[in-house]
């Protein structure tokens, strides 16, 4: 018996076979995820062929307004254990085909690859996007984002409350001509205009230094505010040059584009100087912490508002590539410090009434 626990003892502690279970949770963990993504995609297609006979059938004209109620129940004596057939679920079974089929030549023009993807998001994530996007196109964008990105619910729901169909890709940059064309096409598309930092709420008259404070405070969420592939550097990053240190507000990495990305943060409106300044840095990074196997460097100004037509012209010449977007975020209500006219005529009132 001691032989046999000396045996499972030198077993459990030896590497090469912590290293063997190690993987096999990690293969077992994928399988599992394949076989939810299986009996989704399988959920899926029967729900799309459900809508597809309920719209084709002519349902509600063949047997009556009640026949998706009567439906409902049919599936639930049918199906005691199982969910998903309550009236409300084949309303949006229904509504979800038609939505689609009437853009079945868009569709078809996507292949096989968007079939995939599309039967492969949540059904909850279905509802949402469907309910909430104004056409075809921006449904489509939030479906490639949720499998690309593995998005939550929730986090669809945020991305799509702060419109990042209208603002990805958005942020004024002169990458076409700082950058490659493969490069600078994967670049703008990384970058957003605005950006949404609601996740925070700052105080009246809060300057940079705030703004940065509550920025690395929140830094996963900014994080995921900016996209994917973005790695967190450091703050107040220190470069020399010539001896004189200046001092990055932020510094990213992006794995995909493969490059330094550095951030600088203006919380007023756009100034021509702002451009010169972040081309310094960029130019800087590019010298002191560029490796041979980086992507040239990107400069990404986001500040409080700007003008098209001064950001362009401040690009006019410089030779990085540079962006500028602007931002949102809360600004916490503050009562005014000088009382209103009723709450001195009630401080009067009282202060009279106090003295007789």
């Amino acid at each position: 018996m001691e032989n046999k626990l000396l045996l499972q003892a030198k077993i459990v502690n030896d590497s090469e076979y912590s290293t063997w279970f190690e993987e096999l949770k990690t293969r077992y963990k994928k399988s599992q995820i394949k076989a939810a993504v299986k009996v989704n995609s399988e959920l899926l297609e029967f729900y799309w062929s459900l809508g597809h006979d309920i719209a084709a059938k002519k349902a509600e004209q063949k047997w009556g307004s009640g026949i998706i109620e009567r439906l409902s129940l049919d599936f639930k004596s049918a199906f005691p254990k199982q969910s998903g057939f309550s009236t409300t679920n084949l309303w949006y079974i229904k509504k979800w085909f038609v939505f689609y089929d009437n853009h079945k030549e868009k569709l078809h023009q996507l292949g096989g690859e968007f079939k995939k993807l599309f039967f492969s998001v949540p059904w909850r994530h279905h509802i949402d996007i469907m309910t909430k996007c104004k056409d075809i196109d921006e449904a489509i964008f939030y479906i490639s984002e949720t499998v690309s990105n593995n998005w939550s619910r929730k986090t669809l729901d945020d991305f799509m409350e702060s419109n990042l169909y209208k603002s990805k890709g958005k942020a004024l940059t002169n990458f076409k001509t700082t950058l490659p064309e493969i490069q600078g096409q994967l670049a703008q598309e990384v970058l957003k205009d605005p950006y949404n930092f609601d996740f925070m709420t700052m105080q009246p008259g809060y300057d940079e230094r705030d703004f940065e404070n509550a920025l690395t405070h929140n830094i996963t969420k900014m994080l995921l505010e900016l996209g994917k592939g973005f790695a967190f550097v450091g703050r107040q990053v220190e470069l020399v040059v010539s001896g004189t240190s200046y001092f990055i507000d932020m510094l990213f990495y992006h794995v995909r584009l493969k490059c330094y990305v550095v951030v600088e943060l203006k919380v007023v409106p756009f100034m021509p100087e702002f451009a010169g300044k972040l081309n310094f840095y960029v130019t800087a990074v590019d010298k002191l912490l560029k490796q041979d196997d980086d992507k040239p460097t990107i400069g990404l100004l986001i500040c409080k508002s700007k003008d098209n037509t001064k950001v362009e012209w401040s690009f006019d010449g410089l030779q990085k590539p540079l962006g500028v977007a602007s931002y949102n975020t809360n600004i916490a209500k503050v009562k005014a410090a000088l009382p209103t006219i009723e709450e001195i005529e009630k401080g009067l009132s009282e202060n009279i009434y106090t003295e007789n």
